[in-house]
C-alpha cells in the first residue's frame, strides 16, 4: 500500500497497452505469490515469532525463484513480508514476539519476478480462534476487496473502485482508513494511479486494458486515525488500539473485465 504522502516510494506512470512480456512476468509471478500466502496461511501456529515466519517466507520466494520485493527499497525494510499484528494496521516489521492463540496478524507481501511486481496481503486470526467482530471485520474487508476488484474493466474509473469498497466498509460498520491506499503496480512496486479505498463513481483515473493496479482496503474497528511507531520506524498503529486489517489483491484490466493475477493455484 502507498502512503498518500508518498514518503518512501516514487510515482511511474503505469502501462497502458497490453504488453505481453509484462503481463507473462506478472502472472507467474502472481502464482507465485498466491501460492506463498496459500502455504503461509496453514503454516502459521500461535509462539511462532514474526521473524521466525519472516526466514520462512523468505526461503519460499528464493526457493521458488522469485526475488524478496523488500530487499530492492531505497529505505531498508527489515524483512521480506509486512506481518501487523492486534493494533498494527500495515507495514509491520516482523519481530521476535510470539504469536498468540487469536490474535490478528495481516501478512503482507510482495515478489518480483523478471524484473516485475505483484503484491498482494490477508488478515487471519491465529489458530483460527478469535473475536467474532474480528472475524466479522475480516469477512467485510475481504467482501469490499472483491466489491472492488469487480468494477475493473477498460473505461472503469478509479472512483467506481473506491465508491464500492466504501460502501461496503461502511455498510459493515467498519473505520474506513483514507491515509494509505492501492496503487499501480508493474516494473516499480509503487506506480500511478492511486487507487483509494472511497471514491465518486465516475470520477478519477480511467482504466485501460494492460493496467496492473492493486486493490487493498484497510479497516478497522475504531476510529481511522493512525501512525508510524518510532520504535520500528515501519509499523503502522491504530491511534485509538483498536484493531486494523488489510487485504489485497493484484489485478490486471481487461478490455471486458479482470484477472486476479495473486491467486494462488
Amino acid at each position: 500500500m502507498k502512503n498518500l504522502h508518498k514518503k518512501y516510494f516514487p510515482e511511474v506512470a503505469s502501462g497502458t497497452d497490453m504488453d505481453m512480456q509484462k503481463i507473462t512476468a506478472m502472472r507467474a509471478g502472481g502464482k507465485i505469490l498466491g501460492n506463498i500466502l496459500r502455504d503461509l496461511k496453514a503454516y502459521v501456529q500461535p509462539g511462532m515469532t514474526g521473524k521466525e515466519i519472516d526466514a520462512w517466507v523468505r526461503a519460499e520466494i528464493t526457493r521458488r525463484g522469485a526475488e524478496v520485493a523488500y530487499d530492492f527499497l531505497e529505505e531498508s525494510f527489515p524483512g521480506a513480508i509486512c506481518i501487523s499484528v492486534n493494533d498494527a494496521l500495515v507495514h509491520g516489521a516482523p519481530n521476535d514476539e510470539p504469536l498468540e492463540l487469536g490474535d490478528k496478524v495481516s501478512f503482507d507481501l510482495d515478489v518480483r519476478y523478471q524484473g516485475y511486481y505483484t503484491d498482494s496481503a490477508f488478515t487471519m486470526l491465529v489458530g483460527g480462534q478469535g473475536s467474532p467482530a474480528v472475524k466479522q471485520m475480516i469477512a467485510t474487508t475481504e467482501k469490499a476487496m472483491w466489491s472492488g476488484i469487480e468494477q475493473v474493466r477498460s473505461g472503469a474509473r478509479i472512483g467506481d473502485i473506491g465508491c464500492a469498497v466504501e460502501k461496503v466498509l461502511v455498510r459493515g460498520k467498519l473505520g474506513v482508513i483514507e491515509n494509505y491506499v492501492g496503487h499501480g503496480i508493474g516494473r516499480t512496486m509503487h506506480e500511478a494511479p492511486d487507487v483509494p479505498n472511497y471514491g465518486m463513481r465516475h470520477r478519477g483515473y480511467q482504466l485501460k486494458a494492460g493496467d496492473t493496479i492493486c486493490i487493498e482496503p484497510m479497516s478497522c474497528l475504531g476510529k481511522p486515525a493512525n501512525y508510524v511507531d518510532e520504535e520500528s520506524n515501519w509499523t503502522v498503529r491504530m491511534k485509538d488500539g483498536s484493531i486494523g486489517c488489510h487485504c489485497e489483491h493484484t489485478i490486471l484490466v481487461l478490455p471486458d473485465g479482470y484477472e486476479v493475477l495473486t491467486l494462488p493455484d
